[in-house]
């Protein structure tokens, strides 16, 4: 099946970072550049305006934080995924733009070259992370985990429990659909009746919170 060309806008003020995307991405076929910004006022009118399949954002922008932009995204346009580049890769940058509705995080020392894939990733369904942030991401599982704090009681079907397995083990929605032979719209419907079960935004969000609630042993994922 033919994919449908994606669209790609970045958010960062550095110049050179700009054109070193915007190279990166031009030169791809399967890639639409849609423009850059350079500040969170500027992002915000071209996520608008242009509502792209996938926004690549920096956090640390001249008049504010980029979470400004990501939490725009998720209220104006649900469907464009967004994935953080930046140079802060500590926890509580992790945490905060994963809570606002980012789908990925790299850290920019990146290679240019994967920047391609991780957006294709990203738009199957994917959540692309440097081994760093996805170390800090399970501390915090671990830490929340150890906290002893009562959850309340969450009930999944049998559909929904195989459907999270299968994205904890770095499915894409797509290989999630013809795993469990089912259509591409039926593994939406159940995706956003898990993650409003699990009171979550993203994939990860959702792996995280069912391994704190009891509901998912990452130990075994058979």
């Amino acid at each position: 099946m033919t994919r449908h060309p994606i669209t790609v806008a970045l958010v960062e003020d550095n110049p050179a970072v700009r054109q070193r995307f915007q190279a990166s991405i031009e030169n791809q076929p399967e890639l639409i550049w849609m423009g850059a910004a350079g500040s969170v006022d500027e992002g915000k009118k071209l996520l608008l305006e242009t509502c792209p399949r996938v926004l690549l954002v920096d956090l640390g922008l001249p008049d504010g934080s980029g979470l400004e932009v990501i939490q725009e995204a998720a209220r104006s346009c649900p469907a464009t995924e967004v994935l953080v580049i930046s140079m802060f890769g500590d926890e509580g940058h992790v945490i905060q733009a994963i809570e606002a509705g980012a789908s990925g995080y790299l850290l920019k020392d990146s290679e240019d070259a994967s920047l391609v894939e991780h957006i294709v990733q990203v738009v199957d369904g994917g959540s692309p992370m440097s081994p760093m942030i996805a170390r800090h991401l399970l501390k915090k599982m671990q830490q929340d985990a150890g906290l002893g704090k009562p959850e309340p009681e969450i009930a999944l079907t049998k559909r929904e429990l195989q459907l999270l397995k299968l994205l904890a083990r770095g499915y894409t929605y797509r290989e999630v659909a013809e795993d469990l032979s089912v259509s591409s719209h039926t593994v939406n419907s159940h995706i956003k009746n898990l993650y409003r079960k699990l009171s979550v935004k993203t994939k990860n969000e959702a792996v995280f919170a069912a391994t704190r609630h009891g509901l998912l042993d990452m130990r075994n994922l058979d």
